[in-house]
């Protein structure tokens, strides 16, 4: 029943999302610093449908997605074609849990009076699946030893060593936290030196 589940919530975070882009409409505000709904819409729709133009004509692919209208643009979005990253479900799983939910949650927390969701355990396994990568990547070069722990689910070190912290809190929160949305994330705890745990609450993890 949990595969289940977990298979379901990148289909569930990209159908929330694309409701939510068509409500707030293409000038929006996101977390992600310059961006507009709109931009963030064209990056996923390029990161889906060209992956391999992120280092060779990226720039081309970007503009002809800003050509079509922004209704059109999440109609794309919405609907992943069958070759595409989104059209196979493990491949879906693997790549967009994580991609959708914290983009989803740039858009939800950029408004006024945004409030944390409570996710289902099955889907907070998900997550914690796709946290343990995001910390290792984020925290790559953060000097220190940083033990992200999420109760109930796991625990996954990363950091480059030194002093220790510890960074705990429920799965969606950490992937926000260790994305480099720390000053979003609710009901993470850093622990350890003070300045240190400062320092790493500020710190840019993020993409």
């Amino acid at each position: 029943m949990e595969r289940k589940a977990a298979v379901s919530l990148a289909r569930a975070e990209r159908a929330a999302l694309c409701d939510l882009l068509v409500e707030v409409g293409p000038q929006a505000p996101t977390l992600c610093e310059g961006w507009t709904a709109r931009d963030l819409a064209v990056h996923l729709v390029v990161r889906e449908r060209r992956p391999w133009t992120a280092r060779f004509g990226g720039a081309r692919a970007r503009a002809r997605a800003e050509e079509v209208s922004f209704e059109e643009l999440v109609a794309v979005l919405r609907q992943p074609p069958r070759w595409s990253l989104g059209g196979f479900g493990w491949v879906d799983r693997l790549v967009n849990t994580a991609e959708l939910f914290i983009h989803h949650e740039d858009v939800r927390r950029a408004r006024p009076q945004w409030q944390a969701r409570e996710l289902p355990r099955p889907q907070q396994a998900q997550l914690w699946r796709a946290v343990k990568p995001l910390a290792k990547v984020g925290l790559l070069r953060f000097r220190a030893s940083v033990a992200v722990e999420a109760p109930g689910f796991g625990r996954v070190r990363a950091g480059r060593g030194g002093p220790g912290l510890r960074v705990v809190g429920p799965p969606s929160e950490l992937a926000l936290f260790v994305s480099g949305r720390q000053r979003v994330a609710r009901q993470v705890r850093v622990i350890g030196p003070d300045a240190l745990a400062e320092w790493l609450s500020g710190a840019d993890l993020g993409w």
